[in-house]
């Protein structure tokens, strides 16, 4: 759980929703959003600290650092490629063939269109 935490926030920083300096939710407000362990939280902000995404004011909170605002090509592609291979396992799972799966994503992506619109 902490890893998803992890990938979503780099995902968040990657495409601006989240700032340079801009302030991550407190610990226990984001494990009570999505109802886990305060723990997991605390472990996925040490390890994006580690890693250079966040720092940490002490006694004020976690922040989008300025260094990591953005992430390669590469990267994303790498992102990408992992939640594509998640889907096509579930996919498998539920006995959808690829064929069945583009269907749906074009799909969707036609009726997100739609809604933004």
């Amino acid at each position: 759980m902490y890893l998803q935490i992890i990938q979503q926030i780099k995902q968040m920083i990657a495409v601006e929703r989240l700032l340079p300096n801009q302030e991550l939710p407190p610990i226990r407000v984001l494990a009570e959003q999505l109802l886990i362990n305060p723990n997991t939280v605390a472990r996925a902000y040490r390890e994006l600290e580690h890693e250079g995404w966040v720092y940490k004011k002490r006694g004020a909170g976690t922040f989008v650092s300025e260094s990591h605002t953005t992430m390669s090509e590469e990267v994303c592609r790498k992102q990408l490629q992992e939640r594509i291979d998640a889907l096509l396992a579930e996919a498998d799972h539920m006995n959808i063939d690829v064929e069945q799966l583009v269907s749906m994503l074009q799909q969707r992506a036609l009726d997100k269109a739609k809604e933004e619109s």
